[in-house]
C-alpha cells in the first residue's frame, strides 16, 4: 500500500510525426530589444520634460468651497454625418448629450500636484487622476512631470488639457467627475492648506 502512495517520477515519450523545419522569424524579445536600442534619446532631442510643450496641463484655481453642481456634456455636431451613399444622417449643428449612449463607469479625479497625495488616496483603481496647473507651490513634487510622479508613485497620472477643461466647465481643483445618469457631477473639494500637502 505504501508503495502505491508514493510519487514516482512519469516520464512520457516525445515523437516526431511528420516533417519539421527549423523556425525562420526573428525572436521576438530580441527584435524589440533591437529596435529600442535605435529609439533616439528624447531629452537630448527635445530637452527636459519640462520644456515640452505637451507636458503643459490647462490651469485651474483653487477650491475654495466645497459643492457639487451638474454638468450636460452635449456634443454639437461641427460637419453634416452621411451614410456611405450619400444620405443625410445627422446634420451640422445637431446637438445630443453622449451620456444617454455611454456610461463611465470611473471618476475623474482632478487636482494640482500639491494635492497628489489626497488624490491618490481618494481614487479608486479604476478612476483616472488628472493633474492641473497652478494651486499651492509648497514642495518640490509640485513642479514635478506626470510621467516623473506617475514613475514614483506607481499610478499613471494624466494632464488635464484644455479641451477637456472647458468640455466640462472646469474652473477648479480639486474636483471629483462622475456620472449621474445623463449628467456628470462636479464635487468641488476643499483641502486645508500644509506645507506637506504634496505627496512624496
Amino acid at each position: 500500500m505504501t508503495g502505491l502512495l508514493a510519487h514516482a517520477p512519469v516520464t512520457a515519450a516525445t515523437s516526431i510525426i511528420g516533417r519539421t523545419w527549423p523556425i525562420a522569424e526573428p525572436d521576438a524579445l530580441s527584435e524589440i530589444e533591437s529596435r529600442a536600442a535605435h529609439v533616439p534619446d528624447m531629452k537630448a532631442a527635445f530637452g527636459p520634460r519640462e520644456r515640452w510643450s505637451a507636458m503643459k496641463p490647462a490651469t485651474l484655481g483653487i477650491t475654495r468651497a466645497d459643492r457639487h453642481r451638474t454638468v450636460v456634456p452635449f456634443y454639437t455636431l461641427d460637419q453634416d454625418i452621411r451614410l456611405p451613399g450619400g444620405k443625410l444622417l445627422y446634420a451640422k449643428g445637431y446637438s445630443f448629450n453622449p451620456l444617454a449612449y455611454v456610461s463611465l463607469p470611473q471618476r475623474l479625479i482632478v487636482a494640482h500636484p500639491s494635492d497628489l497625495a489626497w488624490a491618490l488616496r481618494t481614487a479608486r483603481p479604476a478612476d483616472f487622476i488628472l493633474l492641473a496647473a497652478g494651486g499651492f507651490s509648497q514642495a518640490g513634487d509640485t513642479h514635478a512631470d506626470a510621467i516623473t510622479l506617475g514613475e514614483r508613485h506607481g499610478r499613471a497620472l494624466f494632464l488635464l488639457e484644455e479641451r477637456v477643461k472647458a468640455r466640462l466647465g472646469l474652473t477648479v481643483a480639486p474636483v471629483i467627475v462622475a456620472q449621474a445618469g445623463q449628467k456628470l457631477v462636479l464635487t468641488e473639494v476643499v483641502i486645508a492648506p500644509s506645507p506637506r500637502r504634496a505627496a512624496r
